[in-house]
């Protein structure tokens, strides 16, 4: 009998490194921070090579998306498309993360 309970304890006291790290993740409230780090760095695959190259900060905070590109004529075309990129960032973090995009 207390092989068997020194077993059940020993089970239930395991966990895959996995579990271990989103329970971390979870405890010090660092999951949607790095949703938002997975979302920079995918930027170039979300919005294309030409785009990511002209892009010169990128910087999310309270659910908005801080972009600073280097070209005035493409900050103003992207302005036109930011419902559609920030539908593409959101469907990329499989869950709301950006609710506006902000171009500077």
């Amino acid at each position: 009998m207390e092989k068997y309970l020194k077993q059940m304890i020993k089970k239930s006291n395991e966990s895959t490194l996995g579990q271990a790290i989103r329970e971390l993740l979870r405890t010090y409230n660092l999951t949607d921070k790095l949703t938002e780090v997975k979302l920079i760095n995918s930027w170039e695959t979300i919005v294309g090579k030409m785009i990511a190259k002209h892009t010169v900060n990128l910087k999310v905070k309270n659910g908005k998306l801080f972009i600073k590109l280097d070209s005035a004529a493409l900050t103003n075309e992207l302005t036109y498309a930011k419902s559609r990129i920030i539908d593409m960032l959101n469907k990329e973090a499989g869950e709301k993360v950006i609710s506006d995009i902000v171009f500077r």
